[in-house]
């Protein structure tokens, strides 16, 4: 029986009826499905409850907190069968579903099931998944999923190069029409990093968005102004973090 790694929101499953706060659907009503397991650990993720278990070296900015403490793996997971997860998400009504993690594509035969599952209950589903762009799809995968919104990480998270830049997943998403891409930008050293990326792996500049860096209302405006001007000037599209305007930093939302 195939099942899907969820995480684990207060001993329910984290899938949740919102609205997409990033990107090109930003405003969409959408069903959020957070998926476990990361393979990448960036210092300042803020799902780091998919992948920062105990008895691991990963650094977190949270690190300097007393109060904070790594995760138990086995309590911070709910494993779900296709039926159990297509039955939360039909009490929504909504149809558009966003894969997310932790990085969803780790467990991407299990995605396909679940994706052709929804398909034989209504052929109007339209799923995006949210990737670090680091694992290429299968050609199953890639059939039935509507949207790639890649976010590939840069050196402000404290991944080593190898492990955050994988050239043949980048090239396949920067000439794949149903991808964007879209950066987390905190600096201008953030901006120059963008830049070279987009360069070397030819991303046109109609699929890259750009977002402030930010967890709270303040933080996003500090940095609003700075990076509309960017996009302007590099014709990039501008996004902002809707969710964290209306909900603020939580989760479930």
């Amino acid at each position: 029986m195939t099942k899907l790694k969820i995480a684990n929101l207060d001993g329910r499953p984290e899938i949740f009826h919102s609205i997409q706060g990033e990107g090109k659907n930003m405003g969409q009503p959408s069903v959020f499905i957070r998926t476990s397991l990361c393979n990448l650990h960036c210092i300042w993720c803020d799902t780091d409850y998919t992948w920062n278990w105990e008895k691991t070296r990963f650094a977190h900015v949270k690190d300097e907190d007393p109060a904070y403490k790594k995760y138990q793996m086995d309590k911070m997971i709910i494993s779900l069968t296709l039926e159990e997860i297509y039955e939360e998400v039909a009490k929504t009504g909504c149809k558009n579903i966003v894969l997310t993690g932790g990085e969803p594509m780790m467990q991407l035969q299990e995605l396909s099931a679940l994706i052709e599952f929804f398909n034989s209950k209504a052929d109007d589903y339209f799923f995006e998944i949210e990737t670090n762009g680091t694992l290429l799809p299968d050609a199953t995968f890639e059939a039935l999923i509507d949207q790639y919104n890649v976010s590939p990480k840069l050196a402000n998270s404290n991944n080593p190069k190898k492990l955050r830049e994988k050239p043949a997943a980048y090239e396949y998403f920067s000439t794949n029409e149903k991808a964007v891409f879209k950066f987390v930008i905190s600096s201008e050293n953030d901006l120059t990093e963008v830049l070279n990326i987009c360069t070397t792996y030819k991303i046109p500049n109609q699929k890259v968005y750009l977002m402030p860096e930010g967890t709270n209302p303040e933080a996003l405006k500090n940095k609003q102004q700075w990076l509309i001007e960017v996009c302007k000037k590099h014709q990039f599209h501008y996004t902002d973090r809707l969710h964290v305007h209306i909900y603020g930093d939580k989760r479930g939302v």
